[in-house]
């Protein structure tokens, strides 16, 4: 029988290295996978590239991995909730790819698809769209985005089957599912997990197809 339950958050981002790219979801903190993000805080890799909607805010998120030095860029819709990202970019030592948010969430849908990028019109004529390729289709100009992938993806979930099938709550559901998509290796933070099928399947939102392990965290 499928089982992707493992004992703790340590053990779910067993694998992580210094150097790769981690998707982490949230928006503020709904859906912040603070068990997660605090073993990797533990774990400690060096040079990693973190792609979420924010760069964090004070304790408890992105921005302890940024204190610790962990981070060498951020690609996000909004760093500026963090006012240690706004220090470290400052100072020249963290590298930032901004990203409007739904340019941000359609990239990392194109890699979870397959698709070669996306053409957005959404950056067209601005500093967003310099040195990218554009495209001109029925007389307006399109830019080029290039999907967005990473080595792991940590999310948070309200639920979870042994097979890896996810529940959201609410708003938590936020960038979740399309991460999912969009890594290599898939965990998810949730607050319980049931015996395999004892989620309707209807309302599955992340197949446990693409999931690789689950982890009972704090209630969020």
């Amino acid at each position: 029988m499928i089982d992707k339950q493992v004992a703790d958050c340590r053990a779910a981002i067993d694998g992580l290295s210094s150097g790769h790219t981690i998707m982490v979801s949230g928006f503020g903190g709904a859906g912040m996978p603070r068990g997660l993000v605090a073993a990797v805080l533990e774990l400690a890799p060096k040079d990693l590239t973190v792609i979420s909607n924010n760069a964090g805010f004070t304790t408890g998120d992105i921005s302890d991995w940024l204190s610790a030095g962990l981070v060498r860029k951020m690609i996000c819709s909004y760093p500026r909730s963090s006012k240690t990202f706004v220090k470290l970019y400052r100072e020249g030592r963290l590298e930032l790819e901004l990203n409007p948010q739904g340019t941000l969430v359609e990239r990392m849908r194109a890699a979870g698809v397959g698709l070669g990028g996306i053409l957005n019109p959404v950056s067209a004529g601005t500093l967003l769209g310099k040195g990218k390729p554009v495209h001109t289709i029925d007389g307006k100009d399109y830019v080029l985005e290039t999907p967005l992938k990473a080595d792991f993806a940590i999310l948070r979930a309200k639920r979870a089957d042994r097979m890896g099938n996810l529940t959201y709550n609410k708003a938590a559901r936020n960038f979740g599912p399309v991460m999912a998509m969009a890594a290599t290796t898939v965990v998810a933070e949730v607050d319980e997990v049931v015996e395999n099928g004892g989620i309707d399947p209807e309302v599955v939102v992340t197949p446990g197809v693409v999931v690789d392990r689950v982890v009972v965290g704090g209630h969020a």
